[in-house]
Parts: structure tokens; sequence; C-alpha cells
């Protein structure tokens, strides 16, 4: 039977980059696609129609992937 080692849990530091790597240009992207069209809504709604977008992105895809980008890269 083998047993694979698990990753070792990157600083705290490479998980905030890892973070704002996913956060940032997420961000970016959506503000230039909805930028437009809801420029004339309140910021708080603003705000919330962008976090609602880029946290679930973040969080569920492009978190999980880099990190995994993280611990193929750490192995090397």
């Amino acid at each position: 039977m083998a047993t694979s080692t698990p990753a070792a849990v990157p600083s705290v530091h490479r998980r905030a980059l890892i973070t704002w790597l996913a956060v940032y240009p997420t961000i970016t992207v959506v503000l230039g696609l909805l930028g437009p069209a809801t420029a004339r809504l309140p910021l708080m709604l603003r705000t919330l129609i962008l976090t609602a977008i880029v946290v679930p992105v973040a969080a569920y895809a492009l978190v999980p992937l880099l990190m995994k980008a993280n611990a193929a890269l750490v192995r090397r």
C-alpha cells in the first residue's frame, strides 16, 4: 500500500500572495466587464455584485488551482 505524504502548507506570506494572484486579476476582469453596466448603481450595490462574483470564483476555483500549482512547484 503506497502512502503519499501531504504537501507542506505554504507560509502565510505565500498563501497571501496566492490569494492576491487569484483576486486581483478576477476583480480587474469583472470590473472591466461589468463596470459600465453597474456605473450608475450605488457603491454598496456595485460592491455587493462584484464580491458575489469574485469571492466564489476565487475561493472555489482559482485559489485551489493556484495552491495545486504551488505544491507542484515546491515538489520540483
